[in-house]
């Protein structure tokens, strides 16, 4: 009897053991210049985890500083190289198309619209994230909303004819295309000595991105029509790490996070979109420092271009590159939140 006991005294010890919260986690941020990073996941990794896990050290960097690119960091993550890693899903769409599905070109005009469909189409890159990167997802929060810059004047989209144009991801490539200019796909980070290059005419980005970036000393004309989504980045861990946390400790992890960054993310991007485009259209700006690009006024007809585009175009072609299974998902998701539909080519 004694020695059942003790037997099953040391199972309970080996299986607290197995699932204790891991002491320490590499973690891959966004991008180090903007707020999302800077006031948001580092300061939470860094210390505002400890809060809850006081055991836990992190030892964070950004995308900036990581020499991968694409969806070669996700790759990493689902190895375990990396406990935590966000980017933006965009990015890592070659290795996961579902992922595509989230942040489709002009689909979402605002961010109760973009908040929507973020929460209809959760359980889809949750799954995906699971299956395709061994992860598991912790959040998704957007960039300020992307907007169109360009160096010679523009009043509609239909003035990007034969321009050459940067784009996040595929989709937005392709829906670019279909308004008859040429999708370029580039990161963040290459944009500015593109522009200033002549490789690009125009570029789609956040608002504040850009002007922090110094966009609005090279780019003249600014639309602010959101025609190349939210760019979301998604903050995921790796699952054998997330595996580490017991069940409660899971549920604390997701709510904390949620609470100290998802939240207050979501808050302070619908303050930048709008913001961003007084910074770089010399109205006030809270950030200081302004820019005189030459704002351009919006056109209803561009809202019915880009729905048509979207429709005929990106939709289609996107439908074609996922399962059956996933598009039925989005029909039934995101489908039901735009009123559109997903049918392949």
């Amino acid at each position: 009897m004694k020695k059942t006991i003790l037997l099953t005294l040391a199972g309970l010890v080996l299986t607290s053991s197995a699932i204790a919260a891991p002491d320490k986690l590499r973690v891959v941020g966004s991008f180090s210049s903007l707020t999302m990073y800077s006031e948001f996941e580092k300061p939470y990794w860094k210390k505002e985890i400890r809060n809850e896990f006081p055991k836990i050290k992190a030892r964070v960097t950004s995308l900036g500083q990581v020499k991968l690119k694409g969806a070669a960091l996700y790759r990493q993550l689902g190895k375990g190289t990396f406990d935590v890693v966000s980017t933006i899903g965009g990015y890592i769409v070659s290795d996961s198309q579902a992922i595509a599905g989230l942040d489709l070109p002009a689909i979402a005009q605002n961010i109760t619209v973009a908040r929507n469909v973020v929460d209809a189409y959760k359980p889809t890159i949750e799954k995906t994230l699971k299956k395709d990167f061994n992860s598991k997802l912790l959040g998704i929060m957007p960039y300020p909303a992307q907007i169109l810059f360009c160096k010679d004047e523009i009043s509609s989209l239909e003035d990007l004819k034969g321009k050459r144009v940067r784009a996040g991801s595929w989709t937005v490539a392709e829906f670019l295309d279909g308004v008859g200019a040429t999708g370029i796909t580039m990161q963040y980070g290459e944009i500015a000595q593109a522009l200033q290059r002549g490789v690009l005419d125009c570029a789609i980005a956040g608002g504040i991105p850009g002007y922090a970036a110094g966009w609005g000393a090279i780019a003249n004309h600014l639309y602010p029509i959101p025609v190349g989504g939210w760019a979301y980045v998604l903050t995921a861990m790796n699952m054998e790490t997330w595996n580490k946390f017991s069940k409660e400790e899971q549920e604390k992890l997701l709510t904390s996070y949620n609470t100290k960054v998802i939240e207050p993310v979501w808050k302070k991007t619908d303050f930048e979109s709008k913001e961003g485009v007084k910074c770089l259209t010399g109205q006030d700006c809270s950030f200081g420092k302004t820019y005189n690009m030459k704002l351009v006024n919006f056109k209803e007809k561009d809202l019915d271009l880009s729905r048509k585009v979207l429709t005929e175009n990106v939709l289609p072609k996107w439908a074609s590159k996922v399962s059956p299974e996933i598009v039925t998902e989005w029909n039934n998701t995101v489908g039901k939140v735009v009123d559109l539909k997903a049918i392949a080519e």
